[in-house]
């Protein structure tokens, strides 16, 4: 609807429906309601005896006056706004991402394909990342053989910081325990309001214990709406990786390993999830996996934040239904005063 050059909207358009009411209203005057208003003329002083003859006017100019004024308040009660075709947008401040982190601690994360290993890298460069995100909560679950929980979800990035640079190896059972690791995790999002759930799943291995299979932990995510990114950590090909502990000094002893990423099952994860699976082969590309995680998340939270302001109207409609009852007013204490 165009009024003064301006597009109008309604927001709750089914009170227009009341508008009927009006030319009901009407008919009834026209059948029932015709009699003119009475004054006792003897009374009315001679200088003023001119508004008398006006008087048999003023009973239909009151009922138009009411009639305008209640087809108003029913048109503000319909919440009156500026159109789309010309909208401003205001920034939503709403609850940003919960992110939980699923770190692999096993043995062979000690490998020296990154610098200064894989672990080390990992909790760096995730160190980062979790920096560059001010809004949202993060968590940090730690697996091997099994699988606990380091950090719940917190918005205090100094926290998540420090314990994820506290976060230890051969604290578990040794092992890879893929499965409860994501499974941890999506129990730490399950009760998440948060507009977006994401778990950034890291290892350089295959499952290898745990009673939960990661497909089966896979299921749980995408059942309460979990993003799965998955990421395997490992060069191509053989990796600097230890094999025992010296006896004598208790250092590694490291030999040259083939590196084995479950890649199928990881990509599988991703997939079922909405997610996306990355290999890392170095420092600098799981870095560059990070900041793509980070752009994609970014992206996706922007479409949910921007809204249509579109500036109500009512107010003014509401003022304009008491202008038009107080000039009833003022014509009942007008004509009052001739009595």
């Amino acid at each position: 609807m165009k009024l003064f050059g301006e597009t109008y909207q309604f927001a709750d358009a089914w009170v227009l429906w009341f508008l009927l009411i009006i030319p009901i209203l009407v008919f009834w005057y026209m059948h029932y309601g015709k009699e003119t208003l009475t004054f006792k003329t003897s009374l009315i002083p001679s200088g003023v005896t001119k508004h008398s003859r006006g008087a048999e006017y003023i009973k239909p100019i009151k009922f138009a006056l009411r009639l305008i004024a209640l087809s108003l308040m029913i048109i503000a009660l319909a919440r009156p706004q500026m159109s789309a075709e010309s909208p401003s947008y205001i920034e939503q401040y709403k609850e940003g991402i919960d992110i939980v982190i699923a770190l692999d601690a096993s043995g062979s994360m000690l490998a020296k394909d990154f610098e200064p290993d894989r672990f080390e890298a990992s909790k760096s460069v995730a160190q980062e990342f979790i920096s560059s995100r001010p809004n949202d909560r993060i968590g940090l679950v730690i697996f091997e053989g099994e699988a606990y929980t380091q950090c719940p979800l917190t918005g205090d990035k100094d926290i998540i910081i420090e314990l994820l640079g506290d976060a230890e190896m051969q604290v578990v059972t040794p092992g890879t325990a893929i499965g409860m690791g994501l499974a941890t995790a999506v129990n730490r999002l399950r009760d998440s309001e948060a507009v977006s759930k994401v778990i950034i799943l890291l290892t350089d291995g295959v499952n290898t214990h745990g009673k939960i299979h990661p497909l089966a932990a896979a299921e749980m995510a995408k059942e309460f709406g979990i993003r799965v990114y998955t990421i395997g950590v490992g060069t191509n090909g053989k990796a600097k990786t230890p094999v025992s502990i010296n006896p004598f000094n208790g250092e590694y002893v490291y030999d040259y390993v083939d590196v084995e990423i479950d890649e199928e099952t990881l990509k599988n994860i991703a997939a079922s999830t909405g997610g996306k699976y990355f290999r890392a082969t170095d420092n600098e590309k799981l870095k560059e996996i990070y900041q793509e995680i980070d752009q994609m998340e970014k992206a996706k939270i922007e479409t949910i934040e921007y809204e249509i302001d579109l500036p109500e109207k009512s107010m003014i409609v509401i003022m304009l239904s008491l202008g038009l009852l107080g000039i009833e007013l003022l014509i009942n204490l007008f004509f009052r005063s001739l009595s």
